[in-house]
C-alpha cells in the first residue's frame, strides 16, 4: 500500500495525553533531586523562606568545604571503593557462575538446589545467628565482613538463570561439544562473551548495593578507620547536628547552623554522585539485560 497512513484526532489526543502524563512522571521524579543540588549551594534562609523552588539563591558552598575538609570523608571513599569493587567482583564472579549451573538441564538435582536457594528468601537464620558466625569465621573488623556475607543475592542470582535459560540454547551448547569444546572452554569462550548484559545487571546492582551498604559496617566493624563513606556521613551530620545545639545565639553560631544546613544537602550530592555516573555509564547495557532477564521464569 502506498497510500500515506493518516492519525485521526483520537490518536493524536491519546498520544498527547501519554507524553503529558509521563512529563508530569519525570518532573515529580527528577525535581527532588534537583532541588537537593540547589538547596545545596543555596543561603539555608533563602531555602527555608522558600525563595529556591527553581533557582539558587544566594550561592555558597560552605557546606561542601565543611565535608570536604574532614579527613574522615577521603578515607570513608576509599574504604567505600574498596568495599564496591571486591564486593561486585566476587558477587558477578558468584552469581554468573551458580546462575550458568542452575539453567543447565544436565544438572542433576538443580530443582532441589533450586528450591534451597529460594527458601532463603522467606526465612533466614536472623541476625544474632548471622553475627556470631561472622565472629566465628575470624572475619569481624575486616573487608571480609562486609563482602562475604552478601556475596549472594537470591534475586539476582534469578535473574541471572533466566538470562542463561532464555539467552543460551542447548543446541549451541552441544554443537560445540560435538566439535570437542569442553564445559569450561564453552562457559568463558562462548557463554561469558554473550552475557555482556546481565554482567552489567548483576554489576551495577552489586555495586550500588555495596556503595550504599552501612548496617554490615555498624554490626562487624569497630575500627573507624574501616568505616564506608555511608557511615562516615553519617557520623559528620550526627556530630553537626549535636554541636549545634550546644552553641548560643552568637554571629559564629549562626554561621554554623547554616553550615549545618547546607551539610544535610551536601552529604546527599556526595554520596549520590558515584552511582549516578555508573548508572550512566552501565545504562545501555542495564536495561538490555532486565528485558532480557525478565522473558520468562
Amino acid at each position: 500500500m502506498n497510500e500515506t497512513w493518516k492519525r485521526s484526532n483520537g490518536d493524536r489526543w491519546f498520544d498527547g495525553a501519554n507524553l503529558s502524563f509521563f512529563i508530569l512522571i519525570l518532573a515529580v521524579v527528577i525535581y527532588p533531586l534537583y532541588f537537593i543540588v540547589i538547596a545545596s549551594i543555596s543561603d539555608p534562609d533563602a531555602v527555608n523562606q522558600g525563595r529556591t523552588m527553581l533557582i539558587p539563591k544566594d550561592v555558597t558552598l560552605i557546606g561542601y568545604e565543611r565535608i570536604f575538609q574532614d579527613q574522615r570523608i577521603w578515607l570513608g571513599y576509599m574504604n567505600s571503593l574498596i568495599y564496591m569493587v571486591v564486593g561486585t567482583i566476587i558477587k558477578v564472579s558468584l552469581t554468573i557462575t551458580a546462575g550458568y549451573a542452575l539453567s543447565r538441564k544436565d544438572l542433576v538435582g538443580r530443582n532441589i538446589f533450586m528450591f534451597g536457594i529460594v527458601f532463603t528468601m522467606f526465612f533466614q537464620g536472623g541476625l544474632i545467628p548471622t553475627y556470631l558466625l561472622v565472629k566465628d569465621l575470624g572475619m569481624l573488623n575486616s573487608l571480609w565482613a562486609m563482602v562475604i556475607p552478601s556475596a549472594v543475592t537470591v534475586f539476582q542470582l534469578i535473574i541471572a538463570r533466566t538470562f542463561f535459560q532464555s539467552s543460551i540454547p542447548d543446541e549451541l551448547r552441544e554443537a560445540a561439544f560435538i566439535d570437542g569444546c569442553t564445559n569450561w572452554k564453552f562457559f568463558f569462550s562462548i557463554v561469558l562473551p554473550l552475557s555482556t548484559p546481565i554482567i552489567a545487571v548483576v554489576g551495577l546492582f552489586s555495586a550500588v548495593s555495596e556503595w550504599n551498604s552501612y548496617f554490615p559496617a555498624l554490626l562487624y566493624l569497630r575500627d573507624e578507620a574501616l568505616h564506608p563513606l555511608q557511615l562516615v556521613l553519617r557520623s559528620i551530620l550526627i556530630q553537626s547536628e549535636a554541636q549545634s545545639e550546644m552553641l548560643d545565639g552568637t554571629m559564629e553560631t549562626l554561621m554554623y547552623l547554616k553550615a549545618a544546613e547546607q551539610i544535610k544537602y551536601g552529604v546527599i550530592i556526595v554520596a549520590s554522585l558515584p552511582m549516578l555516573i555508573l548508572y550512566l555509564v552501565a545504562q545501555r547495557y542495564f536495561v538490555h539485560g532486565i528485558m532480557v532477564g525478565s522473558l520468562k521464569g
